[in-house]
């Protein structure tokens, strides 16, 4: 069994998972079982399905965790898009997140591709 907390890949998706926690807090109240909820619980499964995946016991297995946290972090990518051009989020925030969640992609698929 693998641990999670020794993967970079995991401590990264912690981190925008705080992000994003941080950055919905101040979503306008209309939006909180919408795209706040959304944007969290994509956030949330990048780190857990990391960890998931780890708990698992073949690389076969955590592979397909891998990919699919992968997806999460393509969703999320998609709802930070949207919130900027909603206005909700301004260019500096949307920047800082989404560079964050492009680097976990690309760790992402460099950790699938070595397994």
């Amino acid at each position: 069994m693998r641990d999670y907390k020794k993967y970079k890949v995991w401590e990264l998706g912690h981190k925008i998972s705080s992000m994003i926690y941080k950055l919905t807090s101040v979503f306008p109240k209309e939006e909180i079982y919408s795209l706040t909820s959304q944007m969290r619980r994509a956030s949330y499964s990048i780190p857990s399905n990391i960890a998931e995946g780890c708990g698992r016991e073949t690389d076969q297995e955590f592979k397909r965790y891998l990919t699919i946290t992968r997806g999460s972090a393509t969703e999320l990518e998609y709802f930070l898009f949207l919130v900027k051009d909603l206005g909700i989020i301004n260019q500096n925030d949307f920047d800082k997140v989404n560079e964050n969640v492009n680097r976990v992609k690309r760790c992402l698929n460099n950790l699938i591709n070595k397994i």
